[in-house]
């Protein structure tokens, strides 16, 4: 039979597993480790005080369904601070500061976008993986390695003419896909950001930014076909499909096909 342990033997458990690397809850909703504040346990509170904790207390550590606003009120609130940016510095700002996904509770840092605002190509993947919570900056562990040389074979890069960002800000537990509701409230954001920047060509790295951008699903049959990118206001923008980095490290025979659609995009970057 398994002992129970005291609370500060869970504390040195816990401090154990990040210690080694373990910063992932298994759960659907992100739990907030950097943030946890657990409360003081009953058999540690000096003698008189060991009662059942208050409705106040029992509120301290409160859930993510407890301290999220609802989707619809999320959304809406996304979109007025969106609205309300008018260049992409404080577009930035706002999405930093901005409290409404729950994804961002259980995340290190907000991974918002890399490169030159205003590049004439615009990349847009799908949410951050570990390193780029880590680093504060999308596509910069394998997978964003292969892109930058995807990009440098068309003569471009993060530094000089392009800007990479994704449809979700904060790092997803386990790197789970996200959710249509947690792709839903960052898509005003990430509108806006397509609206100030004006890309001429936007490059989706994979099925998740095609389906919250366009509703299209199935990236092998979709990729490597331009269609139009519509954004709330009404404004159109070439948007071009391609296998995520991620999936042609795992599957490098459809490099072939990636390096067609890389093609195709230089043509249409190159074009008057």
């Amino acid at each position: 039979m398994n002992t129970p342990l005291n609370p500060d033997e869970a504390a040195a458990l816990l401090k154990w597993y990040v210690e080694m690397g373990v910063d992932d809850a298994i759960g659907i909703e992100p739990q907030g480790l950097y943030n946890w504040n657990p409360p003081t346990p009953a058999a540690h509170m000096p003698l008189g005080d060991a009662k059942a904790p208050s409705a106040k207390m029992a509120s301290s550590n409160p859930t993510i369904a407890e301290i999220a606003p609802g989707a619809d009120e999320a959304i809406a609130w996304a979109t007025e601070i969106a609205a309300g940016c008018n260049d992409f510095e404080a577009l930035k700002l706002a999405v930093e500061g901005f409290d409404g996904c729950p994804l961002k509770t259980g995340a290190r840092n907000t991974v918002f976008a890399d490169g030159v605002p205003g590049a004439d190509l615009l990349v847009i993947g799908e949410a951050p993986g570990a390193e780029e919570d880590r680093t504060g900056k999308p596509f910069v562990g394998r997978a964003g390695q292969l892109l930058d040389r995807m990009l440098a074979a068309i003569g471009r890069s993060r530094k000089e003419n392009v800007l990479i960002s994704n449809v979700i800000y904060w790092r997803p537990p386990g790197n789970r896909t996200p959710t249509n509701t947690e792709t839903a409230i960052c898509r005003p954001f990430v509108e806006r950001l397509i609206e100030l920047t004006n890309p001429k060509a936007i490059m989706l790295a994979g099925g998740a930014p095609m389906q919250a951008l366009m509703g299209i699903t199935g990236i092998m049959r979709a990729r490597g076909v331009w269609r139009d990118l519509t954004i709330e206001n009404g404004a159109h923008f070439p948007a071009l499909p391609v296998f995520h980095p991620a999936f042609l490290l795992r599957q490098p025979k459809n490099k072939r096909l990636a390096w067609a659609d890389l093609q195709s995009l230089e043509a249409r970057l190159n074009k008057d």
